[in-house]
């Protein structure tokens, strides 16, 4: 089964939606950290958004591989950045890490050049 993170990533905004009725307080407080974790003081975004995939890649995160490479591809990122920032998650979670890896690079091209 391949994974289409367009679908994923729009199925997860319609549920956050949902929970952003029923936990206003939460999912307002979360959007706060956002806000500030995404604040570019000493890192630009892009930089960013290469440790929030790699993190995803770490946590198993499908909808964080989605959102994350989607933000890279809009930024501007290339698939060699996107790759090296993978060996680096790869590197430091191992095997579970390079399943995840895989499904990045897949995301990222899904977002680079939609068919």
């Amino acid at each position: 089964m391949t994974k289409e993170y367009k679908n994923i990533i729009a199925d997860i905004s319609a549920y956050s939606a949902e929970l952003r009725k029923l936990i206003p307080d939460t999912m307002d407080g979360f959007s706060a950290m956002a806000k500030a974790a995404t604040k570019t003081d000493v890192l630009d975004e892009k930089t960013k958004e290469f440790i929030a995939l790699a993190l995803g890649v770490a946590a198993h995160c499908d909808g964080c591989l989605g959102y994350h490479t989607k933000a890279l591809a809009r930024l501007g990122a290339t698939r060699e950045e996107v790759a090296e920032t993978l060996g680096m998650a790869i590197y430091m979670g191992g095997g579970p890490s390079l399943m995840y890896a895989a499904d990045a690079m897949r995301a990222f091209d899904q977002f680079k050049n939609p068919a």
